[in-house]
């Protein structure tokens, strides 16, 4: 596989025009169209750039046939700075991200100003070599807890480290803040698929570029307690089943979309 097959490949998937990425990659759409039909090679200033464009590594682009594996093997690890605050003593603290505040956290997640200006407290039984944040739940599709509650999650730095059946706030573009348990199934299909605890809700899946933070559910605060009457337990199994269910229907979805064209 040469670069000019996968260039042309990953710009096509990423939705670019070649006039499009030459301009992302400040040259000319011209030189563009050389890389890609192999009349000339990138030096390595543009075979860097070309990476950081389209977000895999240039080990991949330049030896692997991306067109055949999933790219997201190859993908380049984005380099995230985490904002955090301290008490007197140089303990992290828990920022609480309420009802109000979770709009403008959408925006402001990654902006040490506004996390320095949220809500904040210590909760002295979490281990300490963690970052924790507080986020409040709003509605009941993860009953028993409902509006109102507060989950502590902690950091995770990659959502390839998601484990299958435990629960996480997940910040995402096209979502917003979630709370749900996920399944984690990048590897097979390049997807995350989010379960709720309330049946009544359909499990749903999302792309892992979506997410911009994870955060391991760790603990819980609420001022309601929990009603074993008020929901049905649901187990670890017949979640997998669910999602197994969700992952046969897009199959057939795509199959049947293949045959009509």
């Amino acid at each position: 596989m040469s670069i000019a097959e996968n260039l042309k490949y990953l710009r096509k998937r990423s939705g670019f025009t070649q006039e499009q990425f030459a301009q992302e990659l400040g040259i000319k759409r011209s030189l563009v169209g050389a890389y890609e039909e192999g009349r000339a090679e990138p030096r390595l200033q543009n075979l860097v750039k070309i990476s950081e464009v389209l977000n895999v590594s240039v080990d991949g682009l330049i030896g692997e046939d991306m067109t055949i594996q999933n790219p997201r093997k190859f993908q380049r690890e984005r380099i995230k700075i985490l904002p955090i605050t301290l008490d007197r003593d140089d303990n992290e603290n828990i920022e609480l991200i309420n009802q109000k505040a979770s709009a403008g956290y959408l925006n402001g997640f990654s902006d040490p100003e506004y996390i320095s200006e949220l809500p904040k407290f210590q909760l002295p039984i979490l281990a300490k070599n963690a970052t924790y944040r507080a986020f409040e739940l709003v509605g009941d599709s993860m009953l028993p807890l409902s509006t109102g509650s507060i989950v502590i999650g902690k950091y995770i730095d990659s959502v390839q480290d998601i484990k299958n059946g435990k629960t996480y706030v997940l910040i995402t573009h096209t979502e917003g803040i979630v709370y749900k348990r996920l399944f984690n199934y990048i590897e097979e299909r390049g997807k995350l698929y989010l379960v709720s605890d309330n049946q009544a809700y359909s499990a749903y899946e999302i792309d892992p570029e979506e997410v911009e933070e994870a955060w391991e559910a760790r603990a819980f605060i609420s001022i309601d307690f929990p009603d074993p009457a008020a929901s049905k337990e649901i187990s670890i199994d017949k979640l997998t089943d669910i999602v197994l269910d969700i992952q046969k229907n897009v199959k057939n979805i795509k199959d049947n979309f293949d045959l009509n064209n």
